[in-house]
């Protein structure tokens, strides 16, 4: 099992713990990466990837470090800290560059039998809505299953965490891990992503806006009955 650990923040606080802790459970090859050290800055708007190709964006390089390795993993882990109430701008960042890989423009067919894990971690309030957050990008990459573990830690760092939070931790990412071994190689898109997938079936037939889109659908024989999942 191949794993792609992404963590929102380059320090190594409760939310990496937890990722990490997610991680290793799994037993798999785990391939890490550190925003912003890995990646850093917001989409600037400059189209190139929608009209050209993801290879133009003036980012192209590092972006496709961190997608070709989410391609090819079974696994995908992303933690991210609660940053005023939302995930780091960093990692945000980067989902604004991989948008094309949505459901609505080229989605890549390797997501749709992949499991993703999303973490966040706040002192007080705020890391649930980062983690629905985070796991609505990987609805629309077309990841059929997204675990979500957010956590009050009521600390500043990981040493600051109770031992009796360290445990509910603990017990919850046994569970999980647990679940993904046990579905590993058979999650399948659900009724929701299907339904959005028809609906973008239908969008690319008379799509004039970004030809790049439509000419992929017409090459992976999309607008006929083919689907990106078996």
């Amino acid at each position: 099992m191949k794993i792609t650990l992404i963590h929102g923040q380059n320090h190594k606080g409760s939310t990496y713990h937890i990722a990490r802790m997610t991680a290793e459970k799994l037993r798999g090859d785990i391939e890490e990466f550190f925003l912003p050290r890995d990646f850093s800055g917001g989409c600037s708007g400059c189209l190139a990837c929608l009209h050209k190709g993801r290879e133009f964006c003036p980012k192209a390089e590092k972006v496709s470090a961190i997608l070709d390795s989410m391609l090819s993993s079974d696994v995908i882990i992303i933690g991210s800290p609660t940053y005023v109430m939302e995930m780091t701008s960093h990692l945000k960042g980067f989902f604004e560059h991989i948008f094309t890989a949505w459901l609505a423009h080229r989605p890549e067919p390797a997501m749709f039998s992949k499991i993703a894990v999303v973490v966040s971690t706040a002192a007080g309030m705020g890391m649930d809505g980062v983690t629905k957050s985070m796991a609505k990008q990987m609805f629309y990459l077309g990841v059929p299953k997204t675990y979500q573990i957010p956590f009050r830690v009521m600390a500043s760092d990981w040493d600051g965490v109770s031992e009796k939070t360290k445990a509910k931790i603990n017990a919850k990412t046994n569970k999980i891990a647990g679940k993904i071994l046990s579905k590993k190689g058979r999650a399948k898109p659900g009724i929701r992503t299907k339904f959005i997938f028809l609906m973008m079936r239908a969008f690319q037939k008379n799509n004039d806006y970004a030809p790049l889109d439509k000419a992929y659908w017409e090459d992976k024989k999309w607008l006929e009955k083919e689907r990106p999942w078996r």
